[in-house]
């Protein structure tokens, strides 16, 4: 994602320039404490306009799969892709059986998300007894869809205006509501590949409705993007590992 790489190369300039004023990276060619804080302050600004690059929304010209239906509009987004030699009844029962302990680098990705809390069994938090999916569903996700051995799709609030949370239904993910919301959705789309395989695929998307949303959920965004990215790659490995076995 560009606004996400931005920013990173933002937080990699502001670190050497805070680095080399308190003593200058010579190899780096910086001989001055001064030059230091002048990379710094770019590094400062490479942030600022991260946060501040605008999320164009994007829309599906036709619903296809049931991620369309209840998501068909966002401004956030990520795709992932695998093969996998396997029918597409047992890549859907790979989806659902997969736990977070046969994704590499879900729980040190996520105890650096939670910032090393000791929380409640949830999405960021997850055991090694319990399906993921079985744990998000009772954390804050819920089930939009369940299309086996085709699709699934789970959903849940990730910003709320103050005292609006209540009751989250598949209908929320319907209606028009209240400005100040943003709605995220995930889905496992299973294909056949026409050779015995399947293609499977998950896609994020979040739909904000209103300015201040957007703003708030970008931050947030772009700077966890990466590790949500490497999450979701590791999460594809999981499945295609589980549905061969």
């Amino acid at each position: 994602m560009f606004a996400s790489a931005i920013l990173y190369l933002g937080l990699i300039t502001a670190f050497v320039g805070f680095a080399s004023v308190v003593v200058p990276l010579r190899f780096l060619r910086i001989r001055t404490r001064g030059r230091g804080a002048i990379i710094f302050a770019i590094g400062v600004l490479i942030v600022v306009i991260a946060f501040m690059l605008p999320a164009p929304e994007q829309r599906v010209a036709k619903a296809t799969t049931h991620l369309d239906e209840f998501l068909p509009r966002w401004q956030f987004s990520e795709h992932h892709e695998a093969h996998v030699a396997a029918t597409p009844e047992r890549v859907f029962e790979a989806i659902r059986a997969v736990r977070a302990d046969e994704i590499a680098l879900f729980r040190l990705l996520t105890w650096i998300r939670r910032g090393g809390k000791d929380l409640p069994e949830n999405i960021l938090n997850a055991g090694a007894e319990r399906p993921l999916l079985d744990v998000a569903t009772n954390s804050g996700f819920i089930y939009l869809a369940d299309d086996a051995p085709r699709e699934i799709v789970v959903g849940t609030v990730v910003v709320a205006p103050p005292g609006t949370r209540g009751t989250l239904t598949p209908d929320v993910f319907r209606k028009q509501l209240p400005p100040g919301f943003a709605l995220a959705g995930m889905n496992f789309l299973v294909m056949p590949d026409g050779k015995g395989g399947s293609i499977v695929t998950t896609e994020t998307r979040v739909y904000a409705n209103s300015d201040s949303a957007r703003r708030r959920f970008a931050a947030y965004w772009r700077a966890i993007y990466p590790g949500s990215a490497l999450i979701r790659r590791m999460w594809l490995r999981a499945i295609v590992s589980r549905a061969r076995a």
